[in-house]
């Protein structure tokens, strides 16, 4: 997957992918969320993707179903020390799927990828202006 990177003004750092963009922006005249605030996100978001997945191939209803993400940081280097991910479920859901909706929720790509990060190659290159 290939994404362009670029800056339309301001503080905005904007990426592009496919038919999508994804907006980012940096404090104090925020008008998006900024590139971590996406990052963490997406933790939450592909979670929630295989808890819905999950609820849908057994055709369990999602109405009411959410998920509370915290984040909790050092506060000495500010750095995320740990992510809780608590799956919230109406009264009537049928706790037999308790344990099998965090372990849909363990199958998230992205948490996949912060156990066994990538690694990291950056250059620079100069290209003519399209």
């Amino acid at each position: 997957m290939e994404m362009l990177i670029d800056f339309p003004g301001g503080s905005r750092v904007d990426a592009h992918f496919g038919p999508f963009t994804v907006a980012t922006d940096q404090p104090p005249a925020a008008s998006a969320p900024t590139p971590f605030a996406v990052f963490l996100s997406s933790i939450g978001t592909c979670a929630g993707i295989y808890v819905l997945g999950f609820c849908r191939q057994r055709g369990l209803p999602t109405e009411g179903i959410r998920i509370v993400q915290r984040i909790h940081s050092n506060p000495f280097s500010g750095m995320v020390d740990k992510i809780d991910l608590e799956i919230q479920v109406p009264p009537d859901f049928p706790a037999k799927y308790y344990d099998a909706l965090i372990k849909s929720a363990q199958l998230c790509a992205v948490k996949k990828h912060l156990e066994n990060p990538p690694q990291f190659d950056i250059t620079t290159k100069a290209v003519a202006a399209a």
